[in-house]
């Protein structure tokens, strides 16, 4: 008789796939469900079971991990015929790892309670990469019991755990670190530029960054990975890639403007930020990019 736990994982993207093929182990049996067939049939080739729909995930697991883009494709998850409270079992655990506004989020662990589910913030932060090597981060928000259940099922990809307190507590961290890595790209992109101007590189102003700790090892990713493809390549090319993940981040600031808004905090940086963020992974202001 098996005694392996039934997790699902709905969300196979950049950091979501990685982190569901790392489920794929002993202790559980890993469900996944995906828009995308491709990225579900990748994992069922690796031992992972291929769900047709929400429904079917749902019926079939006691823990679900939701990691998708944004608030409305969350709330299209858990509501409707086909949505999770309409099929999870009473006592399901529902891990929200996307980067949402804490309002949903709070609003979400409420109807969640009320049909007697469990549903709690974990968002993650790392990276693809850093999710294929099991060492994400991940920022929870609900209960010590919650944590203490969710927890060995993070760990399958996570280095850390941080309680960051009660409910909405987890994405409230998340926001705020999402928005102080954004302003470091923004920043890196600009003494990048600054630097060139007066005859540096990029790596010189890595090499002193890193020893006084302004440069990280990810902004420095940054600067030279968009660099190096805005040489050769047009807005269009670099569109799939850094286009995207400028959209993202824009996403990422609303969410933040929009929570700190309800809390009576206004964030001139972030909306300056906001405003500019796909131009700079485009790269769009810079009319000479550095060797």
């Amino acid at each position: 008789m098996s005694t392996r736990t039934d997790v699902g994982y709905i969300g196979l993207g950049n950091i979501g796939k990685p982190s569901a093929q790392r489920l794929i182990c002993d202790a559980y049996t890993a469900h996944v469900y995906d828009v995308y067939p491709p990225a579900v049939e990748e994992l069922v080739v690796a031992g992972a079971l291929g769900c047709g729909s929400v429904a079917e995930l749902a019926r079939a697991c006691e823990h679900i991990g939701v990691c998708v883009r944004d608030d409305a494709q969350v709330e299209d998850l858990l509501h409707g015929e086909d949505g999770i409270f309409a099929h999870a079992a009473k006592g399901t655990l529902i891990a929200i790892h996307s980067t949402v506004t804490q309002a949903n989020l709070l609003r979400w662990a409420n109807e969640a309670a009320e049909r007697g589910f469990n549903l709690i913030d974990a968002p993650i932060t790392g990276g693809a990469h850093r999710a294929a090597d099991g060492t994400l981060c991940y920022m929870v928000g609900g209960t010590e019991e919650q944590l203490q259940v969710a927890s060995p099922v993070f760990l399958t990809s996570a280095e850390k755990i941080v309680h960051a307190g009660p409910i909405g507590s987890g994405i409230a961290l998340k926001l705020c670190n999402n928005f102080m890595q954004y302003a470091e790209f923004v920043v890196m992109a600009e003494s990048a530029r600054l630097a060139h101007a007066c005859g540096l590189s990029v790596d010189v102003l890595r090499s002193v960054g890193l020893s006084n700790g302004v440069v990280n090892e990810q902004m420095h990713m940054f600067a030279t990975g968009r660099n190096a493809m805005a040489k050769t390549s047009t807005e269009e090319e670099m569109d799939p890639y850094f286009g995207s993940m400028g959209r993202l981040a824009r996403k990422d600031l609303d969410c933040a403007i929009s929570t700190a808004a309800d809390m009576g905090v206004v964030l001139p940086t972030a909306e300056f930020i906001r405003d500019r963020i796909e131009s700079v992974f485009l790269a769009k202001d810079e009319s000479r990019i550095p060797d």
